[in-house]
């Protein structure tokens, strides 16, 4: 997809409206898709599958074929059933932003954004949102009303204190026993000790596991200039840092932090995306989709 349209982040952050922004966001995507080199392949992917030796020809769906010249098999109902668990972090470091807007207000548009996308494939979709604890869950379902209610959730600011990723993700195992596709949402700027034992449980029961891991660009390349008192939003300390004297080891320390989730997310067969709040949210929902259709 050719990036040269897409939206400003911090341009779509002032419209006021989630739901608008998050249609905003799939428009975007859509006249994206059409333009890019993929145009003509299924984003579909809960209603057709590519065609594969062996299948029924009888049920290939030739409008499909001719728009993309690609075979594709209308999915029978018990193969649609794709079922979407999305884990939201309102801790208070998802409250820091270094620009206009805040990890929390671009982690909200992005799960509307993909609530929006994977119900109009007729997909059910849930949400949970955590903290220490696992706070509010509205369970999977493709109903009226359900994006709305989803929506209202969303729009709500982070409220709490730390961040137990290991809790939340314990809580969502408790909560959903049918196989899912779980989107976790955070920051990750926690322990990830716990959360790994949690993520193998939850693939051994064969759940479909993604984390998108967000991240203001400021937190990414210490870009502070400033020597000045900083506040931990979890703790409530006061730090003075000179960032000069702080970068080098403040850097070894996340790539080691990252270098770790990375690692993890290999060893169980999790998709990874780190995703900082300067990304086209329109970028993120299309690599979501090719990755998903792979």
């Amino acid at each position: 997809m050719a990036t040269t349209n897409y939206l400003d982040p911090s341009a779509l952050m002032r419209v006021k409206s989630l739901e608008l922004r998050a249609r905003m966001v799939m428009e975007g995507f859509w006249k994206g898709l059409h333009r890019s080199p993929f145009h003509g392949f299924s984003v579909e992917f809960s209603e057709y599958r590519p065609y594969s030796r062996g299948d029924d020809p009888r049920f290939l769906d030739w409008k499909v074929m001719a728009r993309s010249d690609r075979a594709f098999i209308k999915k029978f109902e018990d193969e649609t059933n794709l079922r979407a668990h999305l884990l939201l972090d309102r801790s208070k470091s998802m409250n820091y932003g270094s620009g206009d807007f805040t990890k929390a207000d671009y982690a909200a548009t992005l799960a509307a954004t993909v609530s929006y996308f994977l119900m109009g494939q007729n997909d059910a979709v849930g949400l949970t949102t955590f903290d220490e604890k696992v706070d509010q869950h509205i369970p999977a379902r493709n109903r009226p009303g359900q994006l709305r209610r989803l929506m209202l959730q969303l729009d709500k600011a982070p409220f709490g204190h730390g961040t137990d990723l290991g809790a939340a993700m314990k809580g969502l195992h408790e909560l959903i026993k049918k196989r899912s596709l779980i989107i976790l949402m955070s920051d990750l700027l926690a322990p990830i000790e716990e959360l790994e034992t949690q993520i193998g449980y939850l693939a051994a029961g064969r759940h479909d596991l993604a984390i998108f891991q967000i991240l203001d660009p400021r937190e990414i390349d210490f870009g502070f200039t400033k020597a000045t008192h900083y506040r931990d939003t979890e703790t409530g300390k006061d730090l003075y840092i000179d960032p000069a004297a702080a970068r080098d080891d403040y850097l070894e320390r996340l790539q080691t932090h990252l270098d770790a989730v990375r690692k993890m997310c290999g060893k169980h067969g999790v998709s990874y995306r780190l995703i900082p709040t300067d990304e086209p949210l329109e970028q993120v929902l299309f690599e979501f989709v090719t990755d998903r259709n792979r």
